[in-house]
């Protein structure tokens, strides 16, 4: 920032009681944080302990990136991993992270949620995440046009009710 090679700062998985401080650190050097990143799906929710009130506080954005958990919230995975997916490459963590029976479960509940509402699990996903005033965006990924296309036609939805998100927090068991 002071060599003028960037303008501004942002952070990604800090905890609210560590993004505090960074976000202290960082106004003490004249440097401005925008941006904070952190994870944030249906099944991964720590930046709702405390991390979305204070960045509202600070005036920080927020872009939560997996939104979908890795394709587990797409509907990809209901009937097994598909020869080629993310999910079947050695190394990876979306099976273990996301595609444990107890997660199927509950995603195929939310698929059969989605459907029953007129939307796809993902758009479902997507809405979910942005009916939180502090999330500024998402970070989607698409591998096709036609996966954009529908990433994007979650913006023209209706914003989901708390009628909703109670049967969503069902679903997921909290």
């Amino acid at each position: 920032v002071r060599q003028g090679k960037a303008l501004y700062v942002g952070i990604s998985n800090y905890q609210a009681e560590e993004a505090q401080a960074a976000i202290r650190i960082l106004r003490e050097n004249k440097t401005p944080c925008l941006l904070h990143q952190p994870r944030y799906n249906m099944f991964e929710r720590w930046a709702e302990d405390g991390l979305f009130e204070l960045l509202d506080r600070e005036g920080v954005g927020c872009i939560c990136y997996s939104p979908l958990a890795q394709g587990a919230l797409t509907g990809r995975y209901l009937n097994g991993i598909p020869e080629g997916s993310r999910a079947s490459k050695e190394g990876t963590t979306v099976g273990g992270r996301y595609l444990t029976e107890d997660k199927l479960v509950k995603i195929r509940a939310l698929n059969k949620m989605a459907g029953e509402r007129g939307q796809s699990l993902a758009q479902m996903a997507l809405a979910w995440i942005l009916r939180r005033p502090e999330v500024t965006s998402v970070l989607v990924g698409a591998s096709s046009t036609a996966q954009l296309d529908s990433s994007l036609a979650a913006l023209k939805l209706p914003p989901l009710g708390e009628d909703v998100r109670k049967e969503i927090r069902a679903a997921l068991g909290q």
